[in-house]
């Protein structure tokens, strides 16, 4: 039986690969999904839970609230994207 020894290093570039793997899992759920959660449009737009709020409460970003969950219609967020891009270019 032979012995191998694994070191802080290789644990750390395990972790790193699994985060990575990780991301790339969420975004191709988050691309499938209509409808996607507070939490998951601040990763898409990497943006903060108050300027989510700041959005919303602006009306720039169209949402819905069933009980106490906001969703937000994938779409949406691409087509607001994609109007400021617009704007930007002219």
């Amino acid at each position: 039986m032979q012995i191998e020894v694994i070191t802080k290093e290789d644990l750390k570039s395990l972790q790193d690969e699994i985060t990575q793997i990780k991301f790339m899992f969420q975004d191709k759920l988050t691309e499938h999904r209509k409808w996607i959660k507070s939490t998951d449009v601040c990763k898409m737009l990497n943006i903060s839970n108050g300027t989510l709020q700041t959005l919303r409460i602006n009306r720039t970003l169209p949402f819905t609230k069933v009980g106490g969950t906001i969703f937000y219609e994938y779409d949406e967020i691409i087509a607001v994207l994609n109007k400021n891009k617009s704007a930007i270019e002219k």
